[in-house]
């Protein structure tokens, strides 16, 4: 099944392209990162209204779902932009439908504030409860290792363990008590800090946390496997222009049967993770029974096949794919992060396999 989108949906996709075409070309995503600004880009997204779609117009927002949120995605994967606080807001945004004004001031059009909200949990894990964190009268204690996006955002919103249960908090990042240790990363368009809670003033959210808690792990699974899903069309677009230039006796690699093979299993790879992408998404949208399965397969197998799509793309491009100076290196590691963010491919194969039903035994 080959995903086709709407001609509005095509639309915004072509429009956001373009923009991040002007906005955020390659050359000023390394300025960014050379100078360690992961935030310029963020205000410029949200200033200029970018970061609206997907949340519905009430707060402010352009309207949309999470398939808008996906192709977003999609396409800051393939600019390789520094967004990792717009990846976590929009991961948040179930357990704060409540809190109108927050949503309003992380993603309403013209505001150039960016004011983020950051899951305080793990971000080598599928988002849970942190057992290193407790709730005392209304203050928090605890420590949370690597939190994406934690020095950027205005906001944490934490899981705690609450007897059997988990309930969910807010932090303000200004609060005494609150401190953020960051922490670098091999990608450097993303990165996490490590949060220290020490008494500190929260506020409970009143809403029932277990669905909410497994639709953000449904939220990241299916965002983080666009991001990856545009990193690695963008790898297969950098490989196939390669392969055209580069020559060995006297004609071009691409004109090798070796080379075209790699092409092709390439291009077979991008073309299921779309549609694997898109109907997670629509799947989650329209609360299917089985959208946490579906969201689970995406993250799975997107994550992982566009890692394995990297390493095709860097031995095509041969010695120059390890080189500073070639963008193939920024997909590389947006590629290879997606694979391992909010969760390995296998712990969410685990996911999978716990929701399929027992096979009958054998008579």
């Amino acid at each position: 099944m080959r995903w086709e989108l709407s001609e509005e949906q095509t639309l915004f996709t072509t429009s956001l392209r373009e923009w991040l075409g002007e906005r955020a070309g390659s050359a000023t995503v390394r300025g960014w990162l050379d100078a360690g600004d992961l935030f310029s880009f963020e205000r410029l997204f949200v200033g200029e209204g970018w970061a609206g779609v997907g949340f519905a117009e009430e707060v402010g927002g352009q309207g949309g779902g999470l398939l808008e949120l996906a192709l977003t995605a999609r396409e800051l994967g393939r600019a390789a932009a520094p967004s990792g606080a717009w990846l976590q807001s929009a991961i948040a945004a179930p357990a704060l439908a409540g809190e109108p004004a927050i949503m309003r001031e992380t993603c309403c059009p013209g505001s150039e504030s960016g004011d983020f909200v950051a899951l305080a949990v793990r971000a080598d894990r599928i988002p849970a409860a942190i057992p290193s964190v407790q709730s005392s009268a209304g203050r928090l204690h605890g420590r949370i290792p690597c939190v994406l996006g934690a020095a950027h955002s205005r906001r944490l919103l934490v899981p705690v363990p609450d007897g059997d249960a988990v309930s969910l908090w807010l932090v303000d990042t200004a609060e005494a008590g609150v401190g953020i240790q960051p922490r670098s990363l091999l990608d450097r368009s993303r990165d996490v800090g490590d949060v220290a809670l020490d008494d500190v003033t929260a506020r409970r959210l009143e809403i029932d946390t277990a669905p909410t808690l497994s639709e953000i792990a449904s939220r990241a699974a299916v965002l983080v496997a666009a991001d990856a899903l545009g990193a690695a069309e963008r790898m297969l677009e950098l490989a196939v222009e390669y392969s055209k230039q580069r020559k060995q006796f006297g004609q071009p690699i691409g004109a090798f049967q070796a080379v075209k093979h790699a092409a092709a299993q390439m291009l077979v790879t991008v073309e299921s993770a779309m549609s694997i992408v898109c109907y997670a998404a629509q799947s989650a949208e329209e609360g299917l029974p089985e959208r946490a399965t579906h969201a689970a397969v995406a993250k799975a197998q997107v994550t992982r096949g566009s890692a394995e799509l990297a390493d095709s793309a860097l031995t095509l491009h041969g010695a120059i794919g390890y080189t500073w100076e070639h963008d193939l290196q920024l997909f590389y590691k947006r590629a290879k992060l997606d694979r391992v963010l909010f969760g390995t491919p296998a712990a969410w194969n685990e996911r999978i396999a716990a929701a399929l039903p027992l096979l009958p035994a054998l008579a």
